[in-house]
């Protein structure tokens, strides 16, 4: 009888991730017995976190917009099921059960020491330098719409411009002002000639030996985070300054912390 394994490419590159992610998860065995230690005293889940782990991956990886779909794909896709570990004829989690132990994982940072741990493996595989790196960053879609956005000193049905249907045309709105009732982080928010949309921003600081990323973050987007010195330096032990008004000023306090640094022979400013 022919295995999962049997129908995956020797080469395909999921097969060289799924390695170094069964690493990364091995060494979480005490994190993964303490969440559920309140549930079960102290035993193993029925269904193991390192599947919803590698499922959570893969969703990242292929771009898959949501949970309902993710299952729905694991149900008839092989190469999925290979990767999270679930047999043939083995039953894919309905969507809220998937969802119930993504937010307990959330919740104990399991996604957090996973990608650290991956980070270590990385570092021990000599893929990052320690040394030279770049920080970038992104616009993030919030899932709340503009209809969600109500005066933050008045109810629904008082808002300026709006009714009890949420039409907001013609009303003016400002994160000073106006806040989502779902997603109340959530801020309105534009680049260049893109349209005001409900979204957070995405950062990343990336080795530049591989390209490899080593630290991200998501914060609200409220126009300042580019003079966050947590995001120009947002290494662990990385010194407090800021936040600055002007772009221009983080860029020069950027540069001569990054002096300090090299001079003060600090081989790998991350750990």
């Amino acid at each position: 009888m022919r295995k999962l394994e049997d129908f995956v490419p020797s080469a395909h590159p999921l097969r060289s991730i799924r390695v170094m992610a069964n690493d990364a998860l091995a060494k979480m065995d005490r994190l993964f017995a303490g969440m559920y230690e309140a549930d079960v005293k102290g035993g193993r889940p029925s269904i193991a976190p390192e599947k919803f782990l590698r499922a959570m991956l893969l969703q990242v990886l292929f771009s898959i917009r949501s949970e309902r779909q993710l299952m729905e794909e694991v149900q008839y896709n092989l190469l999925l099921r290979w990767f999270i570990g679930l047999a043939m004829d083995d039953v894919v989690w309905v969507p809220t059960v998937f969802t119930k132990n993504r937010e307990r994982l959330i919740k104990h940072d399991a996604v957090i020491e996973f990608f650290n741990e991956v980070v270590k493996i990385a570092g021990k595989k000599e893929l990052l330098s320690g040394e030279h790196f770049s920080v970038d960053g992104t616009l993030i879609q919030a899932w709340a719409g503009h209809k969600s956005f109500v005066r933050k000193d008045s109810d629904d049905q008082n808002n300026e411009g709006g009714n009890d249907k949420g039409d907001f045309k013609g009303s003016k709105r400002s994160n000073e002002t106006h806040q989502s009732k779902t997603d109340p982080e959530a801020r309105l928010y534009r680049k260049g000639k893109t349209a005001s949309e409900s979204r957070y921003m995405g950062h990343t600081l990336s080795d530049n030996r591989h390209g490899l990323i080593v630290n991200a973050r998501v914060t609200c987007a409220d126009g300042h985070a580019e003079t966050d010195n947590r995001l120009l330096f947002p290494f662990e032990g990385a010194p407090t300054i800021g936040p600055f008004a002007h772009k221009e000023e983080a860029l020069r306090a950027s540069e001569t912390l990054g002096i300090q640094i090299v001079e003060g022979d600090v081989p790998n400013p991350e750990t």
